[in-house]
């Protein structure tokens, strides 16, 4: 009897993580799905070639040409990965081999911490300290833009990729390490020869996740790169992304419109980005191991 009821009770657990699976492939293929559907509709008053690839975004007059947030977005992702990832591979590094243990515990903790503040505190600090320090030191009239924006990221971002990068570096067996001491490396040596390489995939999975929160990221963006449809001449001129554009005009447009459309297959543009980006960092993890 108390077999027959144990077996019933794991018969039921796997149906509950069987549904519990397919209940989240069906939410998300659903999410993909009408997405895709209503981002789709803009092809039919607008071409192709002019959405992706004219940079006249002005919807008033039909003109929904959507090349600027595209080259925003992934400018914006590309400089602020530039600036996050040495800091992030640096800092995790200075935890996991230099730092001493009273440090290890200051740190990490503190890392927790920045993970967990929500984004709109970032953007704020951002607008009322970060804007009118750049203004100060560049002599630049407003002071947003891509660099004001990827600061900010950076600092968003950091600690994810730190983090994750720790616990890759940690993982890595002290066998090697101290195998390469034994044969006469230095420091230095032991940590781009030895423990990086070995800590690769750890690093790579880092560097996705904080790409992806930087090209997902909202508010934090609207409050410091201008939100002005324009391609920038500089760092410190306003422009906008994908995810700017959508939460800056989402409210003011009715469903079944044009621009509405327009708005979801930006949307649409960011899901695939995201995907793809998962897809070519597998693949390059796949050959490094």
């Amino acid at each position: 009897m108390k077999a027959r009821t144990k077996n019933v009770r794991n018969y039921l657990f796997f149906l509950f993580c069987l549904l519990s699976a397919l209940m989240l492939g069906v939410v998300l293929f659903c999410i993909v799905l009408f997405i895709g559907k209503t981002g789709l509709l803009v092809f039919k008053d607008v071409s192709v070639m002019e959405f992706f690839f004219s940079t006249k975004w002005e919807p008033y007059d039909g003109k929904y040409g959507a090349a600027i947030f595209i080259l925003g977005t992934l400018s914006l992702t590309a400089l602020t990965m530039c600036f996050a990832v040495p800091l992030s591979l640096a800092l995790a590094v200075f935890i996991v081999e230099v730092a001493p243990n009273w440090v290890k515990k200051i740190l990490r903790p503190m890392l927790d911490l920045l993970v967990g503040i929500p984004s709109i505190i970032y953007g704020y600090l951002g607008l009322t300290l970060l804007i009118p320090l750049l203004r100060n030191i560049t002599g630049s009239i407003m002071g947003d833009g891509l660099l004001a924006a990827s600061l900010v990221l950076t600092v968003m971002v950091l600690p994810t990729i730190t983090r994750i990068s720790d616990d890759a570096i940690t993982a890595v067996p002290k066998d090697l390490c101290e195998a390469a001491y034994a044969l006469g490396s230095t420091r230095f040596q032991a940590v781009f020869r030895v423990i990086l390489p070995a800590a690769r995939p750890g690093i790579l999975t880092a560097t996705v996740l904080g790409m992806a929160r930087a090209i997902g990221e909202t508010m934090a963006v609207v409050m410091v790169i201008g939100n002005t449809a324009q391609i920038p001449g500089d760092l410190l001129t306003p422009t906008a992304v994908l995810t700017s554009n959508i939460v800056m005009q989402i409210i003011d447009v009715q469903f079944d419109s044009t621009w509405n459309y327009a708005l979801y297959m930006m949307a649409f543009l960011l899901l695939i980005i995201s995907t793809l980006m998962i897809l070519i960092i597998r693949r390059i993890r796949g050959k490094g191991e």
